[in-house]
C-alpha cells in the first residue's frame, strides 16, 4: 500500500512518518510531499519518495499522487488559502480513487472556532467529493504554547483573554501516532474523530505547572479582549494578527476548546502527554 502525505515537510508531517516508519512500514511505500527541501532530503535518505507539491499546480499533485491508495491531507497554514488547495488535493485524489484522511478543527462543523470556517468548508467538500475518507478534528497542540510558557519562565506571568475556558491539547506526536493508526487501518472509513487530550487545562493550572517544573512563580493576567488586543499590538503584532489571537483566546473562554471524550487515547492506546510531562520536556527539567 502506498501512502502520500501533504505538508510532508511541517511539524505533524514528520512526526505522522516517524510514526509509519515506527510500525513497520516500507519508506518505499511511502510518498511525502511538501516545499522544503532541506527535509524533503532528511526523508529521501531515509528511504522515503519524496516529491515537491505545489498545490496551484495540480501537475505536481497528480504526480505524487500516483498509485497512492491512501492520502493524509494535512490542513494548510494559510489563512484564506486553505479551503482552495484542500479542495485541489480532492480533487487530485479523486483522480486516483485513494482513501483520504483529512485534518480538521475541533466540531469544525458547529463551532464558532475563528479557524473553523475554511475547516467546516474543506468536510463539505470532501461530503460531495464521493471518496473514502476520514477525518481528524485535531484539538489544539500543545506546542502552540511553547512561547507562552518560555515567558512565562521569564517574567512570572501570563497573558491570557481565555478566561477559566479549558483547552484539551495534547502534543503533536500523540495526534501524529493517531494519524498513522488510521493510514494504517481500514476500520475507521467514513468516520468523524474528535482528537483531543485527556485532561483539559485551564490557563491557571498551565501557569501552576510551569511554576512547579521551573521553581519560580507565575501569575495569571486576565484581561479583555479589548486589553489582550492592545496588549498584543504594543508587544509588535499588527492589529489583524492581534485580533485573531485574541478571538481564539476569547473561544476558548466560550468553551470551544475544552471538549474530549478520551477517543485520541483509545485510539493510540494509551494515555495522552500530560501537561505537566510536556512542560518539563520542553523546559528540559
Amino acid at each position: 500500500m502506498t501512502i502520500a502525505i501533504t505538508g510532508a515537510t511541517g511539524h505533524l508531517g514528520r512526526l505522522v512518518i516517524e510514526q509509519l516508519l515506527a510500525r513497520g512500514v516500507d519508506p518505499s511505500t511511502i510518498v511525502a510531499g511538501g516545499r522544503n527541501e532541506e527535509v524533503l532530503g532528511r526523508l529521501a535518505a531515509q528511504g522515503v519518495r519524496t516529491a515537491r507539491m505545489d498545490y496551484a499546480d495540480a501537475s505536481t499533485l497528480d504526480d505524487a499522487f500516483a498509485g497512492a491508495e491512501k492520502i493524509l491531507l494535512i490542513s494548510g497554514n494559510e489563512a484564506g488559502q486553505r479551503t482552495v488547495q484542500h479542495k485541489a488535493v480532492i480533487d487530485a485524489a479523486r483522480r486516483v480513487d485513494a482513501t483520504l484522511v483529512y485534518t480538521s478543527a475541533p466540531k469544525a462543523s458547529t463551532t464558532s472556532l475563528v479557524l473553523a470556517p475554511e475547516h467546516k468548508a474543506t468536510e463539505g467538500l470532501l461530503e460531495g467529493s464521493g471518496l473514502t475518507y476520514t477525518v481528524l478534528r485535531n484539538n489544539w497542540y500543545t506546542e502552540n504554547y511553547d512561547d507562552t510558557i518560555h515567558q512565562a519562565v521569564s517574567t512570572g506571568s501570563i497573558l491570557t483573554g481565555a478566561g477559566g475556558g479549558r483547552v484539551a491539547s495534547a502534543p503533536r506526536r500523540d495526534y501524529a501516532e493517531a494519524a498513522a493508526v488510521v493510514l494504517l487501518s481500514d476500520d475507521y472509513a467514513g468516520e468523524i474523530l474528535e482528537l483531543g487530550g485527556d485532561e483539559p487545562w485551564t490557563f491557571d493550572e498551565l501557569a501552576a505547572t510551569v511554576a512547579e517544573v521551573a521553581g519560580t512563580p507565575v501569575a495569571v493576567d486576565k484581561v479583555s479582549v479589548d486589553e489582550h488586543v492592545a496588549a498584543l499590538t504594543r508587544s509588535g503584532l499588527d492589529e489583524g494578527t492581534a485580533r485573531f489571537v485574541a478571538a481564539l483566546d476569547a473561544n476558548i473562554a466560550d468553551g470551544a476548546l475544552a471538549g474530549s471524550d478520551g477517543t485520541l487515547s483509545r485510539l493510540i492506546g494509551h494515555p495522552t502527554t500530560p501537561l505537566k510531562q510536556y512542560v518539563g520536556e520542553l523546559l528540559g527539567r
